[in-house]
């Protein structure tokens, strides 16, 4: 294995392992947060939808 090699090998292994830490993040910490998020808001508009009605 001769040096260009070798720095396309790391340069490969820096981008994926870059992308394994962004998808572990964006599972457990962006998606739950889209969700909850998203939850809440339904809650709020029900919430009012019912008051309005009344």
């Amino acid at each position: 294995m001769d040096f260009t090699q070798l720095i396309g090998f790391f340069i490969f292994l820096t981008v994926f392992t870059m992308g394994f830490w962004l998808l572990i993040f964006a599972l457990t910490f962006i998606v739950p947060y889209w969700l909850f998020g998203t939850f809440m808001e339904n809650m709020k508009l029900r919430k009012e939808a019912k008051k309005n009605k009344q």
